[in-house]
């Protein structure tokens, strides 16, 4: 099994994905050890102080003002990860909670935060263990990190509350931890509040966002061009030389990878005869320029993502010189704004998709298929309400798209006035990307039935490729009206498992 080493400056994008979706094991470098170890000695010093350092001999939040003498200490720890796991709601999905978890252990790991070693083997022996706490939906800020959310895990770590454990049977975390055992761990100064101060859920969801959307990116692309395709429209405007004087480099890859697809077709170019038709619309000719801002929407997501995996959040930090310093490092800003801006880009490439699914449908407008791409018309009603389904998850996917890190509601006593609603800005990014397959699923089911429908033409090899992938999927071709939710499953599951570009890039070469 791949094993993820944790040091001292973060981990990557790649790490974050092994661990949460493939269960990679977790080792702790030397590195890491000796770090937190040195600053687990800066923070006793400071509890020995008579003086009040915050996180270290305080209460929290609004209530940071209070000294705590060093008796009631443990119990402090204790308590604030009692009280702050207070979530609500369905539960969080198990890969979101071990991304959760994963990415609090990273910044545990840089040395900054002050906890001992031992917490942070346990929280790599939970993980490995395959135990994942109990999370629930609703709980989060987004500042003072996402509080609630890790509160339930390392409400865990304690042996308290509720885990899924490796069977997916919820039992009490306390049993789990004996089974496989794992010590519960005694908190001290300054740990609990550590293992609950950081950007950790919203940027494990958008680490994850970011990985399925590079392959729906590139099946958008596909489905794009199967749709061009199928409206007999005209490829010409896919040129390299038409791109390079608009240099996005999303735009540029996003013409690449259609004109790739489009590479030999016998049905492209068929409306230059057709005087009412000059030009395609913009859904099809702009097919680039939509999914090409998107692309470069994503680059701008993964710096920050980046940045973010490299960083140490908590509060208050432990420096190098000795010092132990709050900050504001913690609020989900950086991390909220590009889950925002990434859930309007999926919306309105599935928007463009539905509009070109549509125009296959419209006898008006698609340049010879069948109304509907009915066998019989007025018998069969054909694809017509595949069309309102994909209408309906567009819809949701614009409301998806107000963007939640422009809301700030206060809390802690007014201490906490103004916060990211990060988690939520991940949360609905989440559905957004599902909602992204299910539109691209929708087009090509349309545009694959409406190519085989143009008898005595021949489609790309790479398009043939498609077609046959996935009618061996079993997705089903033209024919009278059947029920229709299995074939539009069957067509989701396909392209949200990355087949379609499977399918095409043995034709095509990789696609960008």
């Amino acid at each position: 099994m791949h094993t993820v080493v944790v040091g001292t400056f973060g981990v990557t994008a790649s790490d974050v994905l092994a661990v949460a979706r493939d269960g990679a094991r977790i080792e702790l470098s030397d590195e890491a050890v000796a770090a937190l170890a040195a600053a687990r000695e800066i923070v006793d010093a400071l509890a020995a102080k008579p003086e009040p350092v915050y996180g270290v001999s305080t209460g929290f939040g609004a209530l940071a003002s209070r000294h705590i003498s060093p008796e009631l200490r443990a119990q402090l720890q204790r308590n604030i990860v009692r009280s702050h796991a207070a979530g609500l709601g369905p539960r969080v999905e198990r890969e979101v909670v071990r991304a959760l978890m994963f990415l609090r252990l990273k910044t545990v790991c840089s040395g900054h935060t002050g906890v001992r070693p031992e917490v942070a083997q346990t929280m790599a022996d939970v993980l490995n263990a395959g135990i994942t706490p109990v999370v629930h939906e609703y709980g989060s800020l987004g500042c003072s990190g996402d509080l609630a959310p890790l509160s339930h895990c390392a409400l865990t770590l304690m042996g308290e509350g509720d885990a899924e454990g490796p069977d997916g049977v919820v039992r009490p975390a306390g049993e789990l931890l004996a089974e496989h055992g794992i010590t519960p761990v005694e908190l001290r100064e300054k740990e609990g509040l550590a293992l609950l101060n950081g950007t950790d859920g919203m940027l494990g969801m958008l680490v994850m966002a970011l990985a399925d959307l590079d392959t729906l990116y590139k099946s958008a692309d596909i489905t794009a061009a199967l749709s061009l395709e199928a409206l007999l429209g005209t490829d010409k405007v896919l040129a390299p030389e038409l791109h390079a004087i608009r240099p996005h480099p999303g735009q540029g890859a996003a013409a690449a990878n259609m004109l790739a697809v489009l590479k030999g077709s016998g049905l492209t170019g068929h409306h230059q005869d057709d005087a009412p038709r000059v030009q395609d619309a913009y859904s099809v000719r702009c097919a680039p320029q939509v999914a090409g801002a998107g692309r470069d929407t994503l680059a701008h997501a993964r710096l920050v993502a980046e940045r973010e995996l490299a960083s140490a959040v908590d509060n208050p930090v432990v420096l190098p010189d000795g010092r132990v310093e709050s900050n504001g490092n913690f609020h989900g800003a950086p991390v909220a704004y590009v889950l925002d801006f990434v859930a309007i880009a999926v919306a309105d490439l599935a928007s463009i998709a539905e509009r070109r699914t549509d125009r296959l449908l419209d006898k008006n407008r698609s340049h010879g298929l069948p109304p509907f791409l009915a066998d019989d018309a007025g018998v069969d009603s054909g694809l017509m309400i595949a069309q309102y389904t994909q209408a309906a998850l567009v819809s949701e996917l614009k409301r998806l798209a107000v963007p939640a890190s422009a809301d700030s509601i206060p809390s802690s006593a007014m201490q906490e006035d103004h916060v990211s609603m990060g988690w939520s800005a991940a949360r609905k990014l989440r559905t957004a990307v599902d909602n992204l397959a299910r539109v691209l699923a929708v087009e090509l089911y349309a545009a694959t039935r409406a190519i085989e429908l143009r008898e005595g033409l021949t489609p790309a090899p790479a398009s043939q490729a498609a077609i046959d992938a996935v009618r061996a999927a079993g997705v089903q071709g033209p024919g009278p009206d059947r029920f229709l939710a299995p074939d539009l499953a069957a067509a989701d599951a396909f392209v949200r498992a990355g087949l379609l570009v499977e399918a095409v890039e043995p034709v095509t070469g990789p696609l960008f």
